[in-house]
């Protein structure tokens, strides 16, 4: 398998980039047609013309799984605004993409028609999959793969963006987009190898807490008290008022909640919405009444040094070469580490050294590190795929 990845902020240049991807420059000076490329995991800003860059990627004969970021990169290159794509030329009969939409919430029934169709498809099916809204329970349409396929189901995904406003989200393929829908991208695990890994960094601090009061992703209280002033409280923070406009933000980048499980790693649940009028918040995913949680603390360097060495193991241990990177990383971790996410991106690429893209997401999908399927928060999901 080849993959190149190209980038640009504008219809032409994209336009410009994908020929120059797929011109071949012969001994003579003329120049014919080389690289063929298939499929395009296409990630662009809310605010690019994402009508006429899925037209040009359609005549020039390619399936397109597509979502719209909070920013996206290319390799190293990581810039807002800006579409990022990358080429890969996997045989048609190896891969195929299915697109659902959930306006009425049926995230599982949605998500298990589509895991059926696959196996009629595939007999070893792996997913790459994009949702969008922000009401999406992410984690039903995860169980919904699951309780067709398999909990060992190898699937890696994540959250449409919309460069932070936090308002509508789109994900795509030929022809169609959707606010409130999925794209997946089903490929043979028998002619391509898939793997990846969800890598947090974020530090559990204090004691083991205990969810008084919840209802799905809606935690009220936390031993008794709104989660909102313990968490206020945790953190020390101030001007704990819905006229700081940038609250909601610092209370989920810099002090989340930690899910503890009975087996694998703690889970991240940020809360992304405070109710004013009790003070609690709606997390980013399901926070079960009873549960154990601890709060964290803000991140230092070392989580930087986490996410890459992560991909050092995922290398040692379970793919050694891969052709190419797609990248999942949380836009908490945009905002939270600052121009420093730079380092981490360029150390995740140099792991392998291929072509790579990537987009900051609203959540991360994938199995959580000695756990099951999750929906994760403040994480970079990194997948690797190779042609068997």
């Amino acid at each position: 398998m080849q993959a190149k990845s190209i980038k640009g902020k504008s219809t032409e240049e994209i336009k410009n980039a994908l020929q120059q991807s797929m011109a071949d420059a012969r001994p003579d000076g003329s120049v014919g047609r080389g690289f063929q490329p298939t499929l395009a995991v296409a990630f662009l800003s809310v605010h690019q013309d994402r009508k006429t860059i899925c037209e040009i990627l359609d005549e020039a004969g390619l399936t397109i799984f597509g979502a719209t970021t909070n920013g996206g990169f290319v390799d190293d290159q990581m810039e807002m605004g800006t579409a990022a794509i990358m080429l890969l030329d996997i045989n048609p009969a190896y891969f195929k993409i299915y697109f659902e939409e959930y306006p009425q919430k049926n995230y599982h029934e949605v998500a298990a028609g589509i895991a059926k169709n696959a196996l009629k498809d595939f007999s070893n099916p792996a997913f790459l999959m994009a949702g969008s809204h922000m009401e999406t329970d992410a984690e039903q349409l995860l169980f919904g793969f699951a309780d067709i396929i398999g909990k060992q189901v190898n699937i890696y995904g994540g959250m449409a963006g919309d460069d932070f406003s936090f308002t509508n989200q789109f994900v795509f393929t030929n022809g169609i987009e959707s606010n409130r829908g999925m794209v997946v991208l089903a490929i043979d695990e028998n002619k391509i190898k898939i793997k990846g890994r969800a890598i947090c960094g974020w530090k559990a601090v204090g004691t083991e807490r205990t969810v008084t009061k919840s209802e799905g992703n809606h935690v009220y209280t936390v031993d008794d008290i709104p989660v909102l002033d313990l968490t206020a409280k945790y953190g020390g923070l101030e001007n704990i008022s819905p006229d700081n406009g940038s609250f909601s933000i610092e209370v989920a980048a810099q002090f989340p909640l930690q899910l503890q499980r009975p087996y694998g790693d703690p889970v991240m649940r940020p809360g992304l919405q405070v109710d004013w009028t009790d003070h609690s918040f709606y997390c980013s995913g399901s926070v079960p009444q009873g549960s154990k949680v601890r709060f964290s603390l803000p991140p230092d360097f070392d989580v930087i040094e986490k996410v890459i060495q992560g991909c050092e193991d995922l290398k040692a241990t379970e793919m050694e070469e891969a052709d190419a990177l797609i990248i999942f990383s949380c836009a908490g971790r945009f905002i939270t580490l600052g121009p420093l996410i730079g380092d981490e991106i360029e150390g995740m690429r140099k792991v392998w050294n291929v072509p790579m893209v990537g987009m900051f997401s609203n959540a991360e999908l994938a199995r959580a590190t000695g756990g099951n399927l999750e929906m994760h928060n403040l994480t970079t999901c990194c997948i690797a795929l190779k042609e068997k």
